[in-house]
Parts: C-alpha cells; sequence; structure tokens
C-alpha cells in the first residue's frame, strides 16, 4: 500500500495533561489495534505498527506547560487491554441510580446555569475553568489549537488520502471547530471521510452556543466537509450528557452536508486504582463498537 495515499486515522484528544506526544500515540494505538484485532485480524494486521496510518494532534502541552507521567496509567491501560469486556460490576456501576442521578443533575444545569454553583467540586471547577479557556479562545489558545490541526488535515487532503477523524471529548469540540473554519475557506479541499466522536460534549447546550458558526444562517452554521459522522457514548457519562446528537445535527443532513450520523452507546471498563473511568480514552478506543467502525471505515476505502 503506497503509505502516501493510505487510509489517514488522526486523533484529537480532550482536556487534561496528556503523556509525551510520541508515548501517548503509542498506548492510544495500542488500544486502538487491540479492539481492532479482537473483532478482525487482518485489519489489525493491515494497521501494523500504525506507521502513517495513524497519529496525534498533541495539543495539550501548550494549553497546560506539562506532560502526564504515563507511567500514573501503564497499569490500568495494561489491566483494560487484558479485560475483554465490560464486567458485570463495570455495566451496574456505570447504569447505577447515584451515576444517573448525578446525569440528571448535570443535564438540568446545561440548560439551567445558576444551578451550578450548588453542586459543582474541586475537580468540576478546574474543568469548567479549563473548557472556558477554550471556548472564550484566551489568549487565542484555542486559535493555536485549531491551526495545529489544520496541518496534518490539508496535508492528507493534498495528498487524497482518506481521512478518519477521531475526537474524544473536547477533542471533538476541537475537530468540529477547525472543519467549519476550513469550510469557511475559499478553494479549501479538505473533507473528512468520517469523523469520529468519542465522549463528546457537542450535545451540551452550553457547547453548542459557544461552537463556531453557531449564529450562522441555515446551512452556514454547520461544517459542510464531512461525509459520515458516528457518535459513541458511553453509559454513565458525564461529559456525554447528551449521548445522542443525531437530534442536536439533524439540520446538516436535511441540508444536504452529512450522509448519515449515527449514535451508539457502550460500556466502558477502565479503572484507574479501581474507580471506573467511563469517559476515559483508552477504554473509548479498544471498544468492540469502536473497533467496528474502524474496521468497517478501513475496508471500504483499502477493499477486502
Amino acid at each position: 500500500m503506497d503509505a502516501t495515499r493510505s487510509p489517514l486515522i488522526l486523533y484529537v484528544p480532550g482536556l487534561l495533561p496528556k503523556p509525551e506526544p510520541a508515548v501517548h500515540r503509542h498506548e492510544l494505538f495500542r488500544c486502538l489495534k487491540e479492539g481492532v484485532r479482537r473483532i478482525d485480524s487482518r485489519c489489525a494486521d493491515a494497521l501494523g505498527d500504525g506507521s502513517g496510518h495513524f497519529d496525534i494532534v498533541g495539543w495539550t502541552y501548550d494549553f497546560y506547560g506539562e506532560h502526564r507521567d504515563i507511567a500514573l496509567d501503564q497499569p490500568a491501560i495494561d489491566r483494560l487491554l487484558e479485560q475483554p469486556e465490560a464486567s458485570a460490576a463495570d455495566r451496574d456501576e456505570a447504569g447505577s441510580f447515584r451515576r444517573r442521578t448525578i446525569r440528571s443533575i448535570y443535564r438540568a444545569a446545561d440548560h439551567l446555569p445558576f444551578l451550578i454553583p450548588y453542586f459543582t467540586d474541586d475537580k468540576l471547577e478546574i474543568h469548567l475553568r479549563d473548557l472556558r479557556r477554550y471556548v472564550s479562545n484566551e489568549f487565542e489558545i484555542a486559535d493555536a489549537i485549531r491551526r495545529m490541526l489544520k496541518i496534518p488535515l490539508r496535508a492528507a487532503s493534498h495528498a487524497g488520502r482518506p481521512i478518519l477523524l477521531i475526537g474524544h471529548s473536547l477533542g471533538s469540540v476541537v475537530a468540529y471547530d477547525t472543519l467549519w473554519q476550513l469550510a469557511q475557506e475559499r478553494n479549501n479541499d479538505v473533507r473528512i471521510d468520517l469523523f469520529l466522536s468519542l465522549g463528546s460534549p457537542l450535545g451540551q447546550h452550553y457547547i453548542q452556543q459557544r461552537l463556531l458558526g453557531h449564529k450562522g444562517p441555515g446551512k452556514d452554521r454547520y461544517p459542510g466537509n464531512i461525509r459520515c459522522w458516528v457518535n459513541i457514548a458511553a453509559v454513565g457519562e458525564l461529559t456525554a450528557i447528551d449521548m445522542r446528537l443525531a437530534d442536536d445535527f439533524a439540520p446538516m443532513l436535511h441540508h444536504g452536508l452529512l450522509e448519515s450520523i449515527d449514535d451508539y452507546a457502550v460500556y466502558n471498563w477502565f479503572r484507574q486504582d479501581g474507580v471506573l473511568n467511563v469517559h476515559a480514552e483508552y477504554g473509548y478506543l479498544v471498544n468492540e463498537v469502536t473497533a467496528s467502525v474502524i474496521c468497517e471505515w478501513w475496508h471500504r476505502n483499502c477493499g477486502p
């Protein structure tokens, strides 16, 4: 296969410091490939070590000024890959009454922001602070992040490579905003064959009111350079509090900007020090639903 024209999987991470990009890429791809291997060994073999096929946009160092030590996550990643699927205990905890209650409170606060101060803890306050930095484009940091993504997108498009763009958490917002900006440029030929959002906050009212283009008329509100969109959200999510995006972005279908947008619910069994984290990127990438989407896209662009 000609690597210069072969399919490209490009990954955009979310908030919080991440490991050094090469290390982060290795662990992310390790999870992605293991998920693929479990359902399609031929596709996993074709992916090889990911060189030329998988890359990441490591923007978090510029945002936080630090890298996360991978040693903090390595044992949890190893355990994740040793476990073939969510256990009954994982499923029960993800769908517990407590989590459903918290989700309901978060959803209410998304529409009634005055409620937020009554239930925020230190962790949520830090998350909201970082989110505000992005949506307010503080010191032009959001512009800088989007420029980082545009570089590989333009290079892949110029080479005629099919692109699968994966955005996890806020990374899906970064991807969406970047695609909207590119769609506004004259003579821009960047087009995404498949946009895959994981644990995305794009269903939040707060986010939707701050997306680039949200005040535009009709189809101008949306990016017009995505062929298909798949959204995957884990049961128990507190970031993807609206797990369905097909209804929120249905106008993209009506305007002929998308061929399809599909939502899937999954279970994420990543545990850090025994604590279930249904939002973890590694857990999303090893999931069989994510792997199935990737395999189908890969075969569509590379043949059987």
